[in-house]
């Protein structure tokens, strides 16, 4: 948004001296000669667990209790078991070649009595690497070799009539010549993450000394996670600055209680919230002093999981400006008062009410919403949210930490987890690298070959190579909006073509040298069916410019198809350092060329061309909020041929199904106002493309709009503010 408008014996006898002295000198020499032979021998990298997480596939299996899947994820209480027929095998994918040297099967009592261990580079040519007829099942371990991606069982003879039943299928060895020293897993969660309980003393005055720092510090370097451990905390008012997350540290929103309020006002700014950007707060529940509490923010800001027995101001003291933020998994027991909030998305949650709208206010899966009755008041509501997955979250399993995993829901409203008991994974913080300031790309790289998930503690990580995430279902979660930057031009982070990989809750800040792109969600390419299993991105900022020079062609690619894009603030700066039409230069935001994949709550801005480009089948965006660059010098300068300027949002000719709700673009070209915007948005008309509930709007009159997609919608108005809807397209 605008600075201009509108974000731990006894004594030996005399006799025995001599044979000691003899004794203590050939042990010297022992000694002597081993070091000399270990010096000698070359290191040896110990072989780690490279199969657990990973892709997995089965030529069948017994029921829906019994997914592949359980036979690779760690837990000796859950097993794959195949049909009751011969043969029957499992495939897991390592994510990249590695040399092997063993495997440990942990049988169920139907086990195999021949199988085999098969070896392959590309998953269709295969060699034995070990064979037996005689099995007896239970634990095995069979030591292997060879040099392989996939690692396949083929079991050729039962030794039940019910099928193969594999309660773990663990595979070892190293990459890329290393694979140790092992990285450890687990540990303290640095200096950045302040961890209270009911009884820490002057809770205020700490939470109340990063405020202070963190108030308006919105390109500063400073990042903070405050969490509070489970009870009941009294008379706390706790400020929320640039950079800083709050979040509980319990199960559920209503295991930690604040009898206070967690506030974001503009005071910094008179009054202005349009610039209250990356922020959080997080699984608490508030009983506000005065009733309602106060969450005054733009983009970047979440409210997840959060339980207000009260009302709920989006608006800072005074009624200024605010412009877009989101709501998600949250129950408000009171009534939600935006106010001067121009746009925003809540997303499975529950309300006590909902006082007005100003330009777009779009809820999906949101019980107590208002009705749809676009455009007056312009809301759009949908009864649900077709797929959804929360954001995984840190939490204290009595004095141990893990990550909790939320499971993936279909036809989602209301919140997950009040009523019964939570749908998901609890995995182990030891599970987990935990990634402190000073660490480096290739160690965390190694971790990830490793096995492990990272967990990045609050701060700034310059990287010199891509984070490569290969495995599936790994968990990449950032506290106190740990952040990013590639220095020299790389892709900050590739994911590849696997099953239900998590990112969450960083932020990827562009380098000075070019990136080619900034994120990438599987390779060129990807065709693989995650429908059971999407990847998925929450809480996960882009930021071009603004705290320094920093320049990416485009910011996210999304190839894999089925990927959930839930909450991200996509942002060639418009303020700050290291700005200006060629000093950021990033012509593309957010390219989604997967199928199927699904945007809820999809906040791009200020891109030199395209913001949005969809080439994907399939695609829907349940709320978009944009702005075009304010900085082109002149009506030359956006000119894309015969259109004047770039959409918004646009959807390529190819495409036959596409869908969209709730979604709007503004211009504020201040530098030319007399540039001229063709369209917000742009899309072949065709039956199975369809949007509803369209806007655009000139700010203050600095620049125009002809049209609102394609052709079609009146042009803004001139001169005020005031925006030009489409209800439906076609």
């Amino acid at each position: 948004m605008s600075v201009a408008l509108v974000r731990p014996s006894r004594p030996p006898t005399a006799a025995s001296h001599r044979w000691r002295a003899l004794a203590l000198a050939l042990v010297t020499t022992l000694v002597a000669t081993l070091l000399a032979a270990v010096q000698a021998a070359p290191a040896q990298a110990a072989p780690v667990l490279l199969s657990q997480g990973g892709a997995v596939t089965a030529s069948s299996q017994e029921n829906g209790g019994t997914a592949a899947g359980h036979a690779v994820d760690g837990d000796g209480g859950t097993r794959w078991s195949s049909a009751f027929s011969d043969p029957q095998w499992i495939r897991v994918d390592l994510g990249s070649p590695a040399v092997l040297s063993r495997v440990e099967l942990a049988w169920e009592a139907a086990h195999a009595k021949s199988y085999r261990i098969e070896l392959s580079a590309d998953g269709n040519s295969w060699t034995t690497a070990y064979s037996t007829t005689a099995s007896a099942g239970g634990n095995e371990t069979l030591t292997i070799s060879g040099e392989a991606r996939y690692v396949r069982l083929t079991g050729t003879d039962r030794a039940t009539g019910y099928g193969y039943s594999l309660w773990e299928f663990k595979v070892f060895g190293t990459r890329d010549g290393g694979g140790g020293p092992e990285i450890p897993g687990g540990g303290d969660l640095g200096p950045n993450v302040h961890v209270f309980d009911p009884s820490t003393p002057n809770i205020q005055g700490k939470v109340d000394e990063i405020f202070q720092q963190q108030e308006e510090a919105q390109f500063g370097s400073g990042r903070h996670a405050l969490l509070f451990k489970p009870g009941t905390y009294n008379n706390l008012n706790a400020q929320i600055g640039f950079y800083t997350q709050i979040a509980g540290l319990g199960l559920n929103p209503n295991d930690t209680t604040f009898n206070g309020d967690v506030t974001v006002d503009a005071g910094w700014f008179d009054g202005n919230a349009t610039q209250n950007f990356w922020r959080s707060a997080e699984n608490l529940t508030l009983n506000p002093v005065s009733g309602t509490n106060r969450w005054a923010v733009s983009q970047a800001a979440p409210f997840r999981r959060m339980h207000v027995k009260g009302g709920l101001n989006l608006a800072p003291d005074g009624y200024g400006w605010a412009s877009g933020g989101y709501i998600a998994d949250s129950k408000i027991d009171g009534t939600v008062g935006p106010y001067s909030q121009q746009q925003w998305y809540t997303r499975d949650s529950s309300v006590g009410g909902w006082t007005n709208a100003v330009w777009n206010m779009t809820f999906s899966g949101v019980q107590g919403a208002p009705a749809s009755s676009y455009p007056n008041p312009p809301y759009t509501t949908l009864d649900a949210t077709p797929i959804s997955r929360e954001k995984p979250f840190l939490y204290l399993d009595g004095n141990e930490y893990k990550v909790f995993v939320p499971a993936k829901r279909v036809n989602a409203r209301g919140v997950s987890w009040d009523g019964g008991a939570q749908q998901g994974e609890s995995i182990p913080l030891n599970r987990f690298y935990v990634v402190k300031q000073g660490a480096t790309a290739a160690t965390i790289n190694a971790a990830l070959a490793q096995g492990l998930n990272l967990l990045f503690t609050p701060g700034v990580y310059h990287i010199d190579q891509t984070i490569n995430v290969n495995r599936a279902n790994t968990v990449v979660l950032g506290l106190g909006l740990a952040t990013i930057i590639p220095d020299n031009g790389v892709t900050a982070m590739k994911v590849a073509d696997v099953d239900g990989v998590k990112l969450a809750g960083f932020l990827i800040d562009a380098g000075p040298v070019n990136s080619p792109t900034l994120l990438e969600v599987g390779p060129q390419g990807a065709s693989a069916d995650h429908s059971a299993n999407p990847t998925s991105l929450q809480d996960v900022f882009v930021r071009i410019g603004g705290a320094g020079p920093g320049k990416a062609t485009t910011s996210i690619v999304v190839n894999s198809d089925d990927t959930i894009i839930d909450h991200t603030w996509v942002w060639r700066a418009d303020h700050g350092e290291g700005w200006g039409w060629e000093t950021n230069r990033a012509d593309y935001g957010v390219r989604v060329n997967g199928d199927d994949v699904l945007a809820t709550g999809l906040f791009v801005e200020h891109f030199n061309k395209y913001d949005v480009e969809w080439y994907g089948e399939r695609g829907r965006t349940i709320f978009f909020q944009n702005e075009k660059a304010y900085d082109a010098p002149n009506q030359a300068a956006i000119q894309n041929g015969n259109t004047k300027g770039y959409a918004a949002y646009r959807v390529d000719d190819s495409v036959q199904q596409h869908e969209g709700w709730g979604m709007g673009s503004y211009c504020y070209y201040n530098v030319d106002p007399t540039i001229v915007q063709e369209h917000g948005f742009k899309a072949p008309v065709k039956p199975g493309v369809k949007f509803h509930n369209l806007l655009v709007v000139s700010l203050g009159g600095n620049g125009q709009f002809e049209h609102v997609i394609n052709n079609v919608g009146s042009p803004t108005s001139g001169t005020s503010t005031v925006p030009s809807t489409v209800v439906n397209f076609p």
